[in-house]
């Protein structure tokens, strides 16, 4: 059993740990793999590549763009797919779409291949999480709803550590073909998963309109709530996209005693990220709110992408050691997700559960480019420090505009 907020109150595993929820955790768990490879071999790929100096950092912005933009593009097709054709059908388009285009990515020669490889990697990647709690959410009661995707979160950006280990361990061409094959063998189980019963009662009512994407632009009030879980989640990505995919470039301009290596960095960013999502899923769990524990995290994260900028002259442990600590105040992934999921009715739900993330993660297009644009104006700490606090602000302004959904009954339509 494991421990409640009430007395008188047990949660069996056997009741959390579905089927549903062990194959969108290994699900995502892959989808991190994937996606934060490229921030871990960026270096030693383009360099193998052929460029140098500047080129690592702004060609390596460029081909994050890239996989962002796919993102982008992908989060909206996969989303309207999950509502109009089911849950699991984005779960083994995705999955088949981005596995091929990362064991593809291990064969690439030239920078502009390897661009469009992660373009399409990125569009595949786009659905994976999205389905896998939109499955969750409407598959489990609304008491553990909120652990399931803990699970899934906790046990999916672990895959950022796993990725580490195995480029440490094998030529990044080798690091991809694992990824994609790790992919390939996650179909195979996907085929034990069942479609969600709220997904099927509702695809047998003809009359409700389905992932229609454009209607969340034609209320005011759907408009609100999907545009405040988009930017919620600014300030996470920045951290993930700016500050420590480009740490070695901050901790030379920083001074920090030692080479810094970002596929290091990302590890012990995720290490802190797994157990922050453990740590804040339980809390909500714990205190029956969304809101409140994602304002302490979000404060918690601000000061120390703040204090990021202030450890001139440190050692390089001191340095991942404050990688770890970013990426626990920031473990609050799960419970973003989760609110984009309990925040729409069943017709939308998978819709906003995949392009809010992906948006998200897409935002870093705009904020990359603001970045470099103030690289040229100032120095490399004020860019960041400048483009950060605006993340912060837009994160804090989505948070406020945001009703807490801890306690709401997701059997409805829009």
């Amino acid at each position: 059993m494991i421990l409640s907020s009430q007395p008188n109150e047990t949660i069996s595993l056997k009741k959390l740990l579905t089927t549903a929820v062990v194959v969108a955790a290994l699900g995502y768990f892959v989808d991190i793999y994937d996606l934060l490879l490229f921030s871990i071999v960026r270096v030693k790929s383009l360099t193998d590549l052929g460029l140098s100096g500047v080129e690592l950092t702004d060609k390596g912005l460029l081909l994050i763009n890239m996989q962002m933009a796919g993102m982008l593009i992908g989060g909206i097709f996969f989303g309207v797919l999950g509502d109009k054709k089911g849950r699991l059908s984005i779960l083994f388009g995705s999955i088949l779409l981005y596995s091929i285009a990362n064991i593809l990515n291990g064969f690439v020669r030239d920078y502009q291949t390897y661009a469009l490889l992660r373009f399409f990697a990125g569009v595949g990647l786009a659905g994976e999480l999205g389905a896998g709690v939109s499955l969750v959410s409407e598959s489990l009661p609304k008491e553990v709803r909120g652990l399931g995707t803990m699970i899934i979160a906790s046990v999916g950006v672990s895959g950022a550590i796993f990725a580490w280990v195995v480029s440490d361990l094998f030529a990044w061409r080798t690091s991809y073909f694992i990824g994609g094959g790790l992919g390939l063998l996650l179909l195979a189980l996907r085929l034990g998963v069942y479609e969600s019963g709220l997904f099927s009662k509702m695809h047998e009512n003809k009359e409700v309109s389905k992932g229609n994407f454009l209607s969340l632009f034609t209320s005011l009030d759907r408009f609100k709530r999907y545009l405040s879980c988009i930017l919620i989640g600014f300030q996470f990505w920045y951290m993930v996209g700016i500050l420590i995919t480009l740490s070695p470039e901050f901790a030379k301009a920083l001074n920090v005693d030692g080479s810094i290596l970002a596929g290091k960095a990302v590890m012990f960013c995720y290490a802190g990220l797994t157990l922050g999502d453990f740590a804040s899923g339980l809390l909500s769990y714990l205190f029956k709110s969304r809101k409140n524990i994602l304002i302490l995290f979000m404060l918690l994260s601000s000061l120390a992408n703040i204090a990021f900028f202030y450890v001139g002259g440190v050692s390089s442990s001191f340095f991942y050691g404050l990688c770890f600590l970013m990426g626990l105040f920031s473990g609050y992934w799960a419970l973003f997700v989760t609110v984009a999921a309990e925040n729409f009715g069943t017709n939308l739900r998978a819709t906003v559960a995949t392009t809010v993330p992906n948006f998200v993660r897409g935002s870093l297009v705009p904020v990359s480019a603001l970045f470099a644009y103030l690289k040229t104006q100032t120095d490399m700490i004020h860019a960041g420090m400048i483009v950060g606090l605006i993340c912060i602000v837009i994160s804090f302004l989505g948070i406020f505009m945001y009703r807490d959904t801890y306690f709401k009954d997701l059997n409805y339509y829009e």
